[in-house]
C-alpha cells in the first residue's frame, strides 16, 4: 500500500470525506499535514500544488488533489490501483 499524505485544516468537511473514502479502500494511515497552525506548511503546500485549498492528497509522489479529484479517480476506477502500486 502507498503511503498517503493530506494536508488538512482542523474543520475541513472535505478533508473528513476524503479520509473516509481512503480509509475505504483499506488506507490505515495517513500522514497529515495541518496548515492551519502551521504557515510553512501551507506555504510549501502551494508551492508544490499550486493551490490554496485543502485536502490536498498525496498517494506515493503522485498529487492527486483535493476531496472532489480523489472521488473522481475512484469513480473511474483508478483509486486502488494507485494506492496498490
Amino acid at each position: 500500500m502507498q503511503a498517503v499524505k493530506m494536508y488538512t485544516t482542523a474543520v475541513c468537511p472535505y478533508c473528513i470525506r476524503a479520509k473516509q473514502i481512503l480509509q475505504s479502500k483499506g488506507v490505515e494511515n495517513i500522514e497529515e499535514v495541518r496548515i492551519d497552525f502551521d504557515v510553512a506548511a501551507r506555504e510549501h503546500m502551494m508551492q508544490i500544488t499550486g493551490r490554496r485549498t485543502v485536502p490536498q492528497i498525496f498517494i506515493g509522489e503522485t498529487h492527486v488533489g483535493g476531496c472532489d479529484d480523489l472521488m473522481a479517480l475512484d469513480a473511474k476506477g483508478g483509486l486502488l490501483p494507485l494506492l496498490q502500486s
